[in-house]
């Protein structure tokens, strides 16, 4: 399934108002590790600078004028009533420098991916929603907490073109045009890592051939024509997302 409008030039404020409610779909879905782990997102222009949660704050309690501003170094460019923490932009700086289509990069330590990250095998292609990342998922492995700028460029080159990382023994990062898109294929991922979980737990696999699952992973991708195509589906999902924000917690737009 490919997103039609996922790719278009967003202004700062419109940045904001949907990196807030990727923060907030986070914390809903429960896939959060309190104050830690990141979303980033670029903001358009040549300056290189970026848009990330303010230190200290519950995802549950971002909003889209609270999201603090810092350069590629993770320090402040703008005033701010919040702390940023410059380690924790480490991984996001790495990619967002070496990957211009990294407009968004997005880091999770959940219960299901954290597992399927201390797996060897990594992600199995199990059921139709892991096939998405079928050969589409890098790995690198666990160097430490990552506070070393020197891991740095051995994680860009894990990670090639690829739109998604595990992290061996960490967790798991997700790339997008925007933050829509990175979330949308975060919460696929983390889903993928929920089955695999809980399909270990009962009797043998059965896992698809390598034909099928690449077949699978094209038609995600909209590499392979079919009968009938579904171009709009990302794009309907993400809306439903915001209307159940909307909803639920209006001031993520604050």
């Amino acid at each position: 399934m490919t997103a039609s409008t996922l790719e278009t030039v967003k202004t700062e404020a419109e940045l904001r108002r949907e990196l807030a409610a990727v923060y907030r779909l986070l914390a809903h879905f429960k896939m959060t590790d309190l104050i830690f782990t990141h979303v980033s997102v670029r903001i358009p222009g040549p300056e290189h600078h970026f848009l990330i949660n303010p230190y200290g704050l519950l995802f549950e309690e971002i909003t889209a004028s609270n999201l603090v501003k810092i350069g590629l170094d993770g320090e402040l460019v703008e005033p701010s009533e919040y702390r940023v923490n410059p380690a924790g932009f480490v991984i996001h700086g790495a990619i967002h420098e070496a990957r211009e289509d990294a407009h968004c990069v997005l880091h999770t330590h959940t219960k299901a991916g954290c597992a399927v990250a201390a797996q060897e095998a990594g992600l199995l292609p199990l059921n139709q929603i892991s096939m998405e990342f079928y050969n589409r998922v890098a790995y690198h492995d666990y160097e430490g907490i990552a506070l070393n700028t020197a891991e740095r460029e051995r994680l860009v080159a894990d990670l090639g073109a690829h739109p998604a990382l595990i992290l061996r023994n960490h967790g798991m990062l997700t790339l997008g045009t925007t933050p829509s898109e990175a979330f949308l294929r975060m919460f696929y991922l983390e889903k993928a890592c929920d089955i695999q979980i809980a399909a270990q737990a009962g009797g043998e696999l059965r896992v698809p051939s390598h034909e099928i699952a690449e077949y699978t992973a094209k038609q995600f991708a909209g590499e392979v024509t079919d009968d009938f195509t579904d171009d709009h589906a990302y794009d309907m999902a993400w809306a439903a997302l915001l209307r159940l924000l909307d909803r639920t917690q209006p001031d993520y737009k604050d």
